[in-house]
Protein backbone atom coordinates (compact mmCIF):
# COMPACT_ATOMS: atom_id res chain seq x y z
CA UNK A 1 0.00 0.00 0.00
CA UNK A 2 0.93 4.18 -0.69
CA UNK A 3 0.18 7.10 0.80
CA UNK A 4 0.69 10.10 -0.79
CA UNK A 5 0.33 13.59 0.85
CA UNK A 6 -0.46 16.99 -0.58
CA UNK A 7 0.26 20.14 1.15
CA UNK A 8 -0.89 23.48 1.05
CA UNK A 9 -1.76 26.66 2.31
CA UNK A 10 -4.63 27.45 4.09
CA UNK A 11 -6.56 30.28 5.08
CA UNK A 12 -3.81 32.92 6.81
CA UNK A 13 -1.49 30.82 8.23
CA UNK A 14 -3.67 26.84 8.39
CA UNK A 15 -1.38 23.69 6.42
CA UNK A 16 -3.98 21.81 4.52
CA UNK A 17 -3.31 18.16 4.03
CA UNK A 18 -4.98 15.53 1.37
CA UNK A 19 -4.03 12.13 1.73
CA UNK A 20 -4.63 10.01 -1.10
CA UNK A 21 -4.87 5.87 -0.97
CA UNK A 22 -3.34 4.69 -4.57
CA UNK A 23 -4.51 1.29 -4.91
CA UNK A 24 -8.04 2.36 -4.25
CA UNK A 25 -7.81 6.13 -5.20
CA UNK A 26 -9.54 7.08 -2.70
CA UNK A 27 -8.87 10.91 -1.05
CA UNK A 28 -9.44 12.57 2.54
CA UNK A 29 -8.99 16.03 3.62
CA UNK A 30 -7.08 16.11 7.28
CA UNK A 31 -9.09 18.47 8.75
CA UNK A 32 -11.43 20.99 6.55
CA UNK A 33 -9.93 24.84 7.10
CA UNK A 34 -10.87 26.00 3.70
CA UNK A 35 -13.51 24.77 0.89
CA UNK A 36 -11.60 26.32 -1.65
CA UNK A 37 -8.24 25.83 -0.57
CA UNK A 38 -9.48 22.04 -0.59
CA UNK A 39 -11.00 21.79 -4.03
CA UNK A 40 -8.24 24.02 -5.31
CA UNK A 41 -5.56 20.90 -4.15
CA UNK A 42 -8.14 18.24 -5.56
CA UNK A 43 -8.53 20.02 -8.72
CA UNK A 44 -4.52 20.33 -8.99
CA UNK A 45 -3.85 16.79 -8.48
CA UNK A 46 -6.74 15.02 -10.20
CA UNK A 47 -7.99 13.54 -7.17
CA UNK A 48 -11.87 13.18 -6.04
CA UNK A 49 -12.49 13.43 -2.15
CA UNK A 50 -13.86 10.89 -0.29
CA UNK A 51 -13.66 11.27 3.44
CA UNK A 52 -12.73 13.57 5.59
CA UNK A 53 -10.52 13.52 8.86
CA UNK A 54 -11.42 16.18 12.10
CA UNK A 55 -8.93 16.27 14.80
CA UNK A 56 -10.89 19.23 16.70
CA UNK A 57 -13.67 21.31 17.09
CA UNK A 58 -11.58 24.90 16.20
CA UNK A 59 -13.41 26.84 13.42
CA UNK A 60 -9.97 26.61 11.72
CA UNK A 61 -9.92 23.09 11.38
CA UNK A 62 -14.18 22.30 11.01
CA UNK A 63 -15.28 25.07 8.62
CA UNK A 64 -15.25 24.03 5.27
CA UNK A 65 -17.28 20.06 6.36
CA UNK A 66 -20.78 21.61 5.72
CA UNK A 67 -19.84 22.56 1.76
CA UNK A 68 -17.81 19.45 1.47
CA UNK A 69 -20.19 16.88 2.26
CA UNK A 70 -22.37 18.98 0.04
CA UNK A 71 -20.09 19.03 -2.96
CA UNK A 72 -18.62 15.51 -2.91
CA UNK A 73 -20.74 13.28 -0.17
CA UNK A 74 -17.84 12.89 2.01
CA UNK A 75 -17.71 10.34 4.98
CA UNK A 76 -16.52 12.71 7.67
CA UNK A 77 -14.56 10.89 11.01
CA UNK A 78 -13.89 12.78 14.05
CA UNK A 79 -13.22 12.85 17.75
CA UNK A 80 -15.97 11.29 19.72
CA UNK A 81 -15.82 13.40 23.14
CA UNK A 82 -16.09 16.26 20.64
CA UNK A 83 -19.28 14.92 18.75
CA UNK A 84 -21.41 17.71 20.77
CA UNK A 85 -19.12 20.53 19.04
CA UNK A 86 -18.77 19.46 15.73
CA UNK A 87 -21.47 19.38 13.20
CA UNK A 88 -21.53 17.34 10.40
CA UNK A 89 -19.66 14.16 11.36
CA UNK A 90 -20.50 10.54 10.31
CA UNK A 91 -18.17 8.59 12.31
CA UNK A 92 -16.97 8.90 15.84
CA UNK A 93 -13.18 7.27 16.92
CA UNK A 94 -11.55 7.83 20.34
CA UNK A 95 -8.06 6.45 21.49
CA UNK A 96 -7.08 3.32 20.23
CA UNK A 97 -9.18 3.35 17.21
CA UNK A 98 -8.39 2.59 13.69
CA UNK A 99 -9.83 4.22 10.48
CA UNK A 100 -9.04 3.28 6.78
CA UNK A 101 -9.01 5.20 3.71
CA UNK A 102 -8.78 2.63 1.14
CA UNK A 103 -5.95 -0.44 2.35
CA UNK A 104 -4.73 2.64 4.49
CA UNK A 105 -4.47 2.57 8.59
CA UNK A 106 -4.78 5.52 10.18
CA UNK A 107 -4.67 4.94 14.26
CA UNK A 108 -6.13 7.43 16.58
CA UNK A 109 -4.46 8.86 19.32
CA UNK A 110 -5.91 10.45 21.98
CA UNK A 111 -3.83 14.33 22.79
CA UNK A 112 -5.75 16.23 25.15
CA UNK A 113 -4.70 19.75 25.94
CA UNK A 114 -5.17 21.95 23.15
CA UNK A 115 -8.76 20.79 23.53
CA UNK A 116 -9.85 18.38 25.67
CA UNK A 117 -11.23 15.72 22.35
CA UNK A 118 -8.08 16.49 20.35
CA UNK A 119 -6.94 13.44 18.42
CA UNK A 120 -4.41 12.58 15.78
CA UNK A 121 -3.86 10.47 12.85
CA UNK A 122 -0.88 8.15 12.41
CA UNK A 123 0.06 5.97 9.62
CA UNK A 124 2.05 3.27 10.72
CA UNK A 125 2.70 1.99 7.57
CA UNK A 126 4.19 4.60 5.67
CA UNK A 127 5.61 6.76 8.92
CA UNK A 128 3.07 9.75 8.92
CA UNK A 129 1.62 11.65 11.99
CA UNK A 130 -1.24 13.93 11.44
CA UNK A 131 -0.55 15.93 14.46
CA UNK A 132 -2.93 19.07 13.79
CA UNK A 133 -2.67 21.54 16.57
CA UNK A 134 -1.01 19.45 19.28
CA UNK A 135 2.29 18.97 17.93
CA UNK A 136 3.78 21.62 15.75
CA UNK A 137 7.71 21.73 14.68
CA UNK A 138 9.58 23.58 17.81
CA UNK A 139 6.18 23.75 19.96
CA UNK A 140 2.74 22.45 20.80
CA UNK A 141 -0.62 24.21 20.81
CA UNK A 142 -1.85 26.59 23.21
CA UNK A 143 -3.58 24.50 26.52
CA UNK A 144 -6.75 25.70 25.39
CA UNK A 145 -9.12 23.34 27.33
CA UNK A 146 -7.11 20.69 28.99
CA UNK A 147 -4.39 20.56 31.72
CA UNK A 148 -0.75 19.58 31.83
CA UNK A 149 -0.76 16.09 33.28
CA UNK A 150 -3.14 14.71 30.20
CA UNK A 151 -1.63 16.77 27.25
CA UNK A 152 2.13 15.63 28.51
CA UNK A 153 0.71 12.51 28.45
CA UNK A 154 -0.65 12.49 25.45
CA UNK A 155 2.96 14.06 24.08
CA UNK A 156 4.86 11.38 25.10
CA UNK A 157 2.29 9.08 23.26
CA UNK A 158 3.67 11.01 20.55
CA UNK A 159 6.98 10.87 21.48
CA UNK A 160 6.80 6.92 21.59
CA UNK A 161 6.21 6.51 17.46
CA UNK A 162 9.76 5.93 15.61
CA UNK A 163 12.10 8.42 14.70
CA UNK A 164 11.75 8.38 11.25
CA UNK A 165 7.62 9.60 11.43
CA UNK A 166 7.32 13.02 9.29
CA UNK A 167 4.86 14.90 11.39
CA UNK A 168 2.41 17.40 9.75
CA UNK A 169 1.28 19.59 11.71
CA UNK A 170 -1.88 22.45 11.57
CA UNK A 171 -0.06 25.62 11.26
CA UNK A 172 2.93 27.28 9.90
CA UNK A 173 4.04 28.65 13.66
CA UNK A 174 7.63 27.56 13.42
CA UNK A 175 9.28 30.96 13.01
CA UNK A 176 8.30 31.77 16.37
CA UNK A 177 8.83 28.57 17.83
CA UNK A 178 12.27 28.40 16.68
CA UNK A 179 12.59 31.85 18.91
CA UNK A 180 11.42 30.91 21.91
CA UNK A 181 12.45 27.34 21.77
CA UNK A 182 16.28 29.09 21.31
CA UNK A 183 15.57 31.16 24.52
CA UNK A 184 14.82 28.46 26.74
CA UNK A 185 17.58 25.96 25.25
CA UNK A 186 20.18 28.18 23.40
CA UNK A 187 22.91 25.98 23.83
CA UNK A 188 21.81 23.20 21.77
CA UNK A 189 23.71 23.13 18.09
CA UNK A 190 21.04 20.81 15.98
CA UNK A 191 17.94 23.26 17.00
CA UNK A 192 20.57 26.23 16.15
CA UNK A 193 21.24 24.78 12.67
CA UNK A 194 17.18 23.83 12.50
CA UNK A 195 16.17 27.51 13.40
CA UNK A 196 18.47 28.56 10.59
CA UNK A 197 17.11 26.15 8.03
CA UNK A 198 13.45 27.50 9.10
CA UNK A 199 14.75 31.02 8.20
CA UNK A 200 16.05 30.48 4.75
CA UNK A 201 13.06 28.59 4.40
CA UNK A 202 10.55 30.99 4.79
CA UNK A 203 12.79 33.76 3.21
CA UNK A 204 11.61 31.90 -0.06
CA UNK A 205 8.46 31.16 0.90
CA UNK A 206 8.86 27.40 1.46
CA UNK A 207 7.05 24.92 3.84
CA UNK A 208 8.77 23.97 6.81
CA UNK A 209 7.08 20.75 7.05
CA UNK A 210 7.12 17.78 7.29
CA UNK A 211 9.67 17.15 9.93
CA UNK A 212 10.77 13.87 11.33
CA UNK A 213 9.92 12.97 14.62
CA UNK A 214 13.37 12.09 15.40
CA UNK A 215 14.69 15.60 14.88
CA UNK A 216 12.12 17.18 16.76
CA UNK A 217 12.76 14.72 20.06
CA UNK A 218 15.85 16.47 20.18
CA UNK A 219 15.27 20.11 19.69
CA UNK A 220 11.53 20.43 20.47
CA UNK A 221 11.90 21.79 24.44
CA UNK A 222 8.26 20.51 24.87
CA UNK A 223 8.92 17.10 23.60
CA UNK A 224 12.12 17.47 26.28
CA UNK A 225 10.26 18.40 29.77
CA UNK A 226 11.62 15.59 31.32
CA UNK A 227 15.07 16.37 30.50
CA UNK A 228 17.59 18.42 33.13
CA UNK A 229 18.20 21.15 30.83
CA UNK A 230 14.52 21.61 30.67
CA UNK A 231 14.22 22.05 34.22
CA UNK A 232 17.00 23.98 34.88
CA UNK A 233 15.93 25.97 32.27
CA UNK A 234 12.37 26.66 33.75
CA UNK A 235 14.12 26.60 37.14
CA UNK A 236 12.49 23.94 38.70
CA UNK A 237 14.88 21.53 39.41
CA UNK A 238 13.57 18.11 40.37
CA UNK A 239 10.23 18.97 39.65
CA UNK A 240 7.78 16.50 37.42
CA UNK A 241 7.83 16.93 33.66
CA UNK A 242 4.23 17.58 33.65
CA UNK A 243 5.34 20.62 35.88
CA UNK A 244 7.97 21.20 33.91
CA UNK A 245 5.92 21.20 30.58
CA UNK A 246 3.24 23.29 32.11
CA UNK A 247 5.88 26.21 32.57
CA UNK A 248 7.23 26.15 29.07
CA UNK A 249 3.23 26.15 27.73
CA UNK A 250 3.00 29.36 30.10
CA UNK A 251 6.36 30.65 29.38
CA UNK A 252 5.53 30.53 25.67
CA UNK A 253 2.07 32.19 25.86
CA UNK A 254 3.55 35.16 27.21
CA UNK A 255 6.67 35.25 25.05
Amino acid sequence: MSLLVDVFEARSDNYGYLVHDTATRCTAAIDAPEFDAIQTALDRRGWTLTDVFITHHHTDHVEAIAPLKRAYGVTVTGPQQEADKIKGMDVLVSNGDAVRLGETRFDVIATPGHTLGHVVFYDAANGHLFAADALFSLGVGRMLEGTAGPMWEGLKAIRNLPDETLVYCGHEYTVSNAKFALSVDPNNELLRARAAEVDRLRERGAFTIPVTLGQEKEINPFLRADTLEMAKAMGLDGSNAADVFAALRKAKDVS
